[in-house]
Formats: structure tokens, sequence, C-alpha cells
């Protein structure tokens, strides 16, 4: 797990893909009677402007039993299907990219349904966008097989926990509807009604660079699927001419594309934010990097 590692570093850290810089960690932080977490555990995102979101971070790094499901859904995930990475790492980087999605969304005046419908606040949506993005994967501790629906089990009390002492009982209610809402309707035929929502399922399909998408390739998984992730090298995610945002792929193959349009492009049909989001594509360097020498079957 040293390339997830390492993967979770460089979209913490890379000002220049297009995200906001998270803070620099504070002192490792250990769950109650628990050896400290890892460096790939640790959620680190950029809170220095929400002091809400900023608290539920120190929170949710506490949570002994929020850290168990997200091992347990890599157990399930990556060792006994060979999938790629669904605990810390990918719930961190979903977290970065549906935070710097809504930020660049309501730089463009773009309202958060939160706003819109409850009257609360900025702050309340990118504590929805984070919460959903961190549990949107929840179920999948139990199995892949219908995970969306299983996540909602798990994550409502969870929510109850993590959000006891941040909000009043009213307030903690529309942002646990939100969340879940947001976590539902992550999967492809879901139908997301917020902004919110529609943000955590592009995000979640934005998650395809480098360690994520190479695992299922180098573990000796040769098809389309395998071979189109292993393609995509960077994605960059900035504000946009045309559109509020410019969605930037970097491919090392021209092969990534089918998993920029069978992929990427379901997800972001009807998330909402097909008027909002721009996405182009560039194979880098002179020449299609090989990647598979002799393909059989």
């Amino acid at each position: 797990m040293e390339e997830e590692s390492n993967r979770a570093t460089s979209i913490d850290r890379q000002e220049s893909e297009g995200f906001d810089l998270p803070q620099e960690p504070g002192p490792e932080v250990s769950p109650s009677g628990t050896t400290p977490l890892q460096p790939s555990e640790i959620i680190r995102l950029p809170t220095r402007h929400n002091p809400t979101l900023q608290k539920l971070v120190g929170i949710v790094n506490s949570d002994e039993d929020l850290h168990a499901i997200w091992r347990c859904q890599n157990v399930n995930g990556v060792d006994r299907l060979g999938m790629s990475d669904h605990g810390p790492v990918h719930v961190q980087i979903v977290a970065n990219l549906a935070l710097r999605l809504l930020r660049l969304l309501m730089a463009k005046n773009i309202q958060p349904s939160i706003v819109k419908d409850h009257g609360m606040s900025e702050h309340d949506a990118e504590v929805v966008v984070v919460l959903a993005a961190l549990l949107h994967d929840c179920g999948m501790s139990i199995h892949r097989d219908d995970h969306e629906f299983m996540s909602l089990f798990i994550a409502l009390p969870k929510l109850q926990e993590l959000l006891s002492n941040l909000y009043s009982a009213a307030e903690r209610r529309v942002i646990i509807s939100e969340t879940l809402h947001a976590i539902i309707t992550h999967r492809s035929d879901g139908r997301p009604l917020t902004l919110e929502a529609g943000i955590v399922r592009v995000a979640d399909a934005l998650d395809m660079a480098q360690g994520r998408s190479r695992i299922p390739f180098e573990s000796g998984h040769v098809n389309i699927h395998s071979v189109s992730a292993a393609a995509i090298e960077k994605v960059e995610i900035n504000q946009g001419q045309e559109k509020a945002i410019r969605v930037t792929i970097y491919m090392s193959n021209a092969a990534g594309i089918f998993q920029i349009d069978e992929l990427l492009r379901q997800k972001l049909k009807g998330s909402g934010l097909e008027t909002h989001v721009e996405v182009v594509a560039q194979v880098t360097g002179e020449s299609d990097k090989r990647l598979v020498e002799t393909f059989k079957f």
C-alpha cells in the first residue's frame, strides 16, 4: 500500500493540480486505545476558513470506529475483490476533490442547496460534501453489492455521533438528511437532487489518477478497464473559461479515453453539474506509452 500512501500525499500537496493545499499536519492523531494512525489514514483537508469543518476533521481523526470501518471497506474491496483502494486514501481524495468543486462553484455565485432550501450557510454545505465523501462507501465494509444502500444504515448512527456537539438538533437533522442523500445518489444510476450530492458523485469519479487506478492492472487484470485506468496520469481541477469548472485529465495513452467516456461521463450525466463542468483530456508526451506488449484470450 506504499503507492497508495504516496498517492494521498500527492493529492494533498500538489497545488499545481488545482487542489487547495491542506493545513500542515499537527501532532500524530491516534484514536483512543489504538496505535497511532498511519500517515495515509489521517484525514487532511483545507479547513482553515471553516471552523466547524476544522472541528469535524479533528473528531473524524479521533474516531476509532470510523477508521475501523474504512479498514473493513478495504478488506472487502482490495483484499477479497482485487479492487482499488476504497478506504481512507480514497475517501480523503474524494473529500478534497468535492471541496475543490464546491468552492469553485460558490466562487461563481452558484448557491449550494442547503443554503437555498434550508437557509443554512456555505460552511454547512462544505460539511455535507465532506461527510458524504468520507462515508459514501462505508457499506463496502459489508459487501460491494448494493453498498450504496447499506451505507445509509451505517452512516446514520455515525453521523449522529460525529455531529452531536457541532449542531443543534434541528440543524443536525438537516445536515444528516442532506449527507445521506448525497451518499445514496453517488451511484451511476442515482438521481441527485442537490448541488452537494452532484458534487460528491462527480468527485468520486474523478479519483482516477496514479495509484488508485493502477492496482487492478499491476496485479495482472488486463482488460479495457484496467488498461484505460492505468493510462490516467493526473487530474487537474481549475476555474473554467466557458463553464465554472475545467477538469483537465492527462493520459499516458489514449486508452484512457474509455475511462473518461464510460465512467466519468456517466457520473457527470444526471449529476446536475453538466452545465458547470467542462472536461478536457490530453495525451502527454510525444507518443503513447505502451501499456501492454501482448494481449491474448
